[in-house]
């Protein structure tokens, strides 16, 4: 998710009830809660380091405790620079529960990073594997509405309590979020499970997939990006949960590339491992330049209708003739000097 939604998520946490036992709490929460995305730095070393990294370690349970004590760590100089003071005099200042809220934040990062297509690696180092449930957008404006409001409704009405206040309003927006979780999870299983029902014809063959899923889009519940793989093509469109159709206007049939020289020493370099690993329905086509190859990386599952002219999340990679990578970019950013 984008960091709005994740520092909303660490503030609605700690005022549900956490930052009743040490002061400090909601600042911890809300920066913990964002903490993991300090991955962005390996972009320093080029877009592709950073693609490699993003969503890795930071986002794994293990790498999370040192993401605590740096999230902690901070808000003690912070504490330090102010003098020492907080925000709540009367309430005890207990540093070891407050690492412990830091990773409590930091797996809400964890688990609204698992519900968009993306993915996260949350079993790093032992297990590289990539998970995600697909059911919620990057950006979520649902989500928005139900934290700010679970944030701001108690300063309006509360504002005569004593601090800390909104418990009570933030653990109902915490509840809300879960509702939405689950309406957003039931359409997805429909409109899944509609998609696999599905034949597709390409050519003078007629198959059903092998493989399908389904894509959650911001603006709609129902609505969401399909993506089936038969045995020779891919398929995508749009699909609605409630009927099961396809949009046949959007309908795209995709045949899938044939292996090339290039495109298997492509698919060996350190960038091509890294993004197979990752994507979900690659795509891995060449396309020649003079003397040398150039082979594209894209996934399916992010070419949603109206993104398909575009390089979301794609790669390249150009070779010689002798197959040594010369150049690597992934959007259109240049990695230099190439990883391989």
């Amino acid at each position: 998710m984008e960091p709005i939604t994740h520092f909303l998520t660490g503030a609605c946490l700690s005022r549900a009830g956490f930052n009743r036992k040490t002061a400090l709490a909601t600042a911890t929460m809300t920066l913990a809660a964002e903490a993991p995305d300090l991955d962005v730095f390996w972009g320093f070393k080029g877009p592709v380091f950073g693609f490699a990294h993003h969503r890795g370690f930071t986002h794994s349970f293990l790498g999370l405790v040192l993401i605590s004590f740096v999230a902690t760590g901070f808000m003690y100089l912070v504490w330090r620079v102010r003098g020492r003071r907080t925000n709540v005099p009367n309430l005890p200042l207990r540093w070891p529960l407050l690492l412990v809220y830091a990773y409590i934040a930091g797996l809400s990062h964890i688990l609204l990073d698992f519900t968009n297509n993306y993915g996260v690696r949350p079993l790093w180092p032992f297990s590289e594997k990539w998970y995600s449930w697909d059911i919620v957008f990057i950006f979520e404006p649902a989500l928005y509405i139900i934290l700010i409001l679970g944030l701001l409704l108690p300063a309006v009405f509360s504002r005569d309590k004593p601090l800390p206040r909104g418990r009570r309003a933030a653990q109902f927006a915490l509840l809300c979020v879960v509702v939405l979780y689950a309406a957003r999870d039931h359409e997805h299983r429909r409109a899944l499970e509609a998609l696999a029902k599905k034949d597709f014809r390409f050519g003078s063959s007629r198959a059903a997939p092998l493989r399908a899923s389904v894509y959650p889009y911001y603006w709609s519940m129902f609505r969401w990006y399909a993506v089936a793989e038969m045995k020779d093509f891919f398929a995508s469109s749009d699909i609605d949960a409630r009927s099961g159709d396809l949009d046949s206007g959007e309908l795209e049939l995709i045949a899938k590339p044939l292996e090339t020289p290039a495109t298997a020493a492509a698919r060996r370099s350190y960038l091509g491992r890294v993004y197979l690993d990752w994507a979900r329905y690659p795509l891995v086509g060449e396309v020649s330049a003079g003397e040398d190859s150039i082979v594209l990386f894209k996934d399916l599952r992010f070419e949603y209708p109206p993104l398909r002219s575009r390089i979301t999340l794609s790669c390249s990679i150009e070779l010689d003739r002798n197959l040594r990578v010369v150049r690597e970019t992934f959007g259109r950013r240049e990695q230099l000097p190439p990883t391989d």
